[in-house]
């Protein structure tokens, strides 16, 4: 099986370009610090509670198409600035969030084939494909997430009026619905399309969805809710 990556959901094999080894699996660093303390051996290590940026490094190769290629693959990697969906099929049931911000160094070029590392800076998660899988509850359920690790879902709640959403012990209250409201919990924002409905809802912490089984309910105005869960491990 040859390697190919997906950038946004296009393949490297559009351009000609296979990689020889996935990059995928790697595991981010935990961000810690380390604090000295006179007369105290060893260090207090005071955590961050997050996990860095991790790099991931695609060993590539193009076939005969070698110039035409890189010409295009350069636009490709940089017709678009943040985060990117990148996926590989050494292991296709996850995907990362991922930039290239360069450079390309092509290592060898010889009869009209080409070798180099293509490089991106990765999200330490590594998202399950699974978990873009949308949950509807029309009335009060449970959702349970697989990983060891409390997952920030995107909840669209639709409704008619005020109501209250109850995720585990969070509770969110609604003040107005206008069909719906979507609720994005890792970037703790309220939203319809590109309009910002942040005034009408009332969130001191936006839900998350910790690993096992988590309730969820709601009342008032609120018809039902879908939940893109966004399971990931590391």
């Amino acid at each position: 099986m040859k390697g190919i990556f997906f950038l946004d959901e296009r393949s490297s094999a559009d351009l000609g370009l296979h990689i020889s080894s996935g990059g995928i699996l790697n595991c981010p660093e935990v961000d810690t610090e380390p604090i000295s303390i006179p007369g105290k051996s060893g260090d207090l290590i005071l955590s961050n509670r997050r996990f860095k940026n991790t790099p991931v490094q695609y060993k590539a190769f193009t076939d005969a198409r070698a110039l035409q290629c890189i010409s295009e693959l350069k636009t490709w990697l940089l017709q678009k600035s943040g985060y990117r969906r990148l996926q590989d099929n050494f292991d296709p049931t996850f995907f990362r969030m991922a930039r290239f911000v360069g450079p390309l160094n092509i290592e060898s070029y010889v009869l009209k084939a080409a070798e180099f590392t293509i490089v991106f800076d990765c999200k330490p998660q590594r998202y399950l494909c699974d978990g873009e899988t949308i949950v509807t509850m029309s009335v009060a359920g449970e959702i349970y997430n697989p990983t060891a690790f409390p997952a920030a879902p995107v909840i669209r709640v639709y409704g008619t009026s005020a109501g209250t959403l109850m995720v585990g012990n969070t509770v969110v209250q609604i003040k107005s619905i206008n069909e719906y409201v979507d609720l994005d919990c890792e970037l703790q924002d309220a939203f319809k399309g590109i309009t910002n409905c942040n005034g009408n809802v009332y969130a001191p912490n936006f839900p998350e969805l910790p690993p096992g089984i988590t309730g969820i309910s709601f009342s008032g105005g609120i018809t039902k809710i879908e939940i893109k869960p966004r399971w990931w491990q590391v």
